[in-house]
């Protein structure tokens, strides 16, 4: 054999050598562990925990691989996952998690709605793990009514069980929120699903129920993908759908959410627990999924004291809930809530907001600027569709206002419109809202505020805007419905800083209604009233009381 023959022969064998050891490595990582030759039975004859403990372990020590659960019914408590593993549930298969409490014991570090305490073990849990999977088609049930029960029941005054004596004597040190609560009860249900500082983490194609507390609740998280999930529970206490907390690069889609509390929660803590560790909630997509029955579609808070920033709400449809879109806080949270987008959504049957930014979730006086002090700014909505009960709510802090929010190409029909109080830097840009009730928009104490292409039908004796102690509004390019009896109604001694441009007033019977106390002159364009109304009792029309500054072009 020549040189460069023997030379192909040496490149072949190490490539055939690297082929098959790469091979065997991932056929070694893909390696399936099923749960019933571990001692599980899948006729729900017994409790599984110690047969699937095991399997993950033996996936676990040769360095990752897939637990296998074949169609059946299983019963087990506490789940723990290890990193490099994958929890593979087929169709035709049903995880029945034990309710009794003993099984999620010892407890383990967690968090409870934003404080961090050792509490019962949720029923999937990850600690400190990377690459874990939770996926199939198969469902996971919570059999959460019993916990339920027990948290609603005679235990909000009885602090007497051994579960709660046990909870006391691990967390006497513990940061407590502000305001008392569930905390000094000493009985935190368990997340269904609850992964604790871990990277890597993805939920794919299973149906969940019957969650005992929230239901997919990653916490301290980096790069977590929750896809294709349906989650049903009944109307049940707190029992939200997917609460993502203090992560970042978080990616939630196609999925189908109908819960007992919020369908999407985002969230970084609470109060001086959360400013304490402040990890915010980051880099948030959520796209395609549907939300049924819920008190939110997607919502941001209460608990955001260590911030959320950087969010994308798209192509979802809100059918039935409490609120479509809600951010909200209170004094006392601190945190900032910023750079929010949303778009490309529809609503339906919304019974209160279909929007909503509330300041003020609790009802605390004000107080001097400090970090308690949360922020609202940056949060953007457009192209939305929706009917319900109110077309928005922005209500802010007097000492901090919501500052720099844009509604833009959105339609709605709802029993009242738009309200914005305690807000700088707010913007409606061709915007159509029909009302039952009230104006379209009313703002009160508010600057800055901008109206562009404002249309819609209200009831007879309604103005379209209502703006009392708003300084600094500019309105424009509006043309309201025919038959329109007020255009633009103005209350407060603080009301100045008007301007009206290239509105179609036309087919307005009283193009401005301003009170006595309304001191301060409206700037507009005489073009905008081809004929001026005369005065009528309690209003006032552009006529000789009212001072204009026209501009001719």
């Amino acid at each position: 054999m020549n040189c460069t023959s023997f030379a192909s022969l040496r490149h072949f064998s190490c490539a055939m050598l690297l082929l098959l050891t790469f091979g065997a490595s991932a056929a070694q990582a893909q390696q399936s562990y099923n749960v019933l030759k571990y001692g599980a039975r899948n006729d729900s004859t017994k409790l599984s925990t110690e047969a699937i403990r095991k399997a993950i372990a033996a996936a676990s020590k040769a360095g990752g691989g897939t637990v296998y659960f074949p169609a059946g019914k299983y019963r087990t408590g506490a789940i723990h996952l290890k990193s490099n593993i994958t929890i593979d549930i087929d169709a035709g298969a049903v995880l029945y998690f034990s309710d009794n409490f003993d099984d999620y014991l010892p407890m383990v570090p967690t968090r409870y709605e934003g404080i961090d305490i050792t509490s019962f073990s949720p029923l999937f849990y990850a600690y400190k793990a990377e690459n874990i999977t939770i996926k199939g088609r198969g469902i996971i049930d919570g059999q959460g009514k019993k916990w339920w029960d027990f948290a609603e029941g005679k235990s909000r005054a009885s602090q007497d069980s051994k579960w709660q004596q046990e909870f006391f004597r691990l967390n006497k040190d513990i940061l407590k929120p502000d305001l008392p609560g569930v905390i000094e009860r000493g009985f935190m249900r368990p997340p269904f699903i609850q992964p604790m500082y871990c990277r890597n983490v993805r939920i794919e194609g299973i149906t969940i129920r019957n969650s005992p507390f929230w239901t997919v609740n990653p916490e301290f998280c980096d790069n977590v993908t929750v896809t294709g999930v349906t989650i049903n529970n009944p109307k049940s206490p707190n029992t939200d759908g997917i609460n993502p907390e203090s992560c970042r690069n978080v990616h939630i889609s196609d999925c189908h959410i109908s819960v007992g509390d919020d369908c999407i929660t985002i969230k970084s803590g609470k109060d001086r627990a959360g400013r304490q560790m402040n990890v915010p909630a980051e880099n948030y997509t959520i796209t395609n999924c549907t939300m049924l029955s819920g008190h939110g579609g997607v919502v941001i808070g209460s608990e955001m004291s260590g911030g959320v920033k950087k969010i994308t709400i798209s192509n979802c449809v809100f059918d039935g809930t409490d609120r479509g879109i809600r951010i909200k806080t209170a004094r006392g949270r601190g945190g900032v809530v910023e750079d929010i987008r949303v778009d490309n959504v529809v609503m339906k049957n919304i019974r209160e907001q279909m929007i909503v930014l509330d300041m003020q979730y609790a009802n605390t006086p004000a107080e001097p600027v400090s970090e308690r002090t949360p922020r609202f700014r940056n949060i953007h909505f457009s192209n939305i569709s929706a009917e319900g009960n109110q077309a928005g709510l922005l209500n802010g802090l007097s000492e901090m206002p919501i500052e720099n929010v844009t509604f833009s190409n959105i339609n709605v029909d709802a029993k009242q419109g738009f309200t914005v109080r305690e807000a700088r830097n707010v913007a409606f840009h061709n915007v159509q809202v029909n009302t039952q009730i009230g104006p379209a928009v009313r703002a009160e104490n508010a600057q800055q505020l901008r109206l562009d292409g404002l249309r819609g039908t209200v009831p007879t004796g309604a103005p379209l805007v209502e703006l009392g102690n708003v300084t600094d509004a500019f309105v424009y390019n509006c043309f309201p419905a025919a038959g329109l009896d007020t255009f633009l109604k103005l209350k407060g001694a603080d009301t100045r800083g008007i301007v009206l441009q290239n509105n179609y007033l036309k087919a307005v019977k009283t193009p401005i209604a301003k009170g006595e106390e309304v001191k301060q002159p409206v700037e507009i364009t005489a073009a905008e009233v081809p004929a001026l109304a005369p005065e009528r009792s309690g209003t006032t029309t552009p006529s000789r009381s009212t001072t204009i500054v026209e501009r001719r072009r």
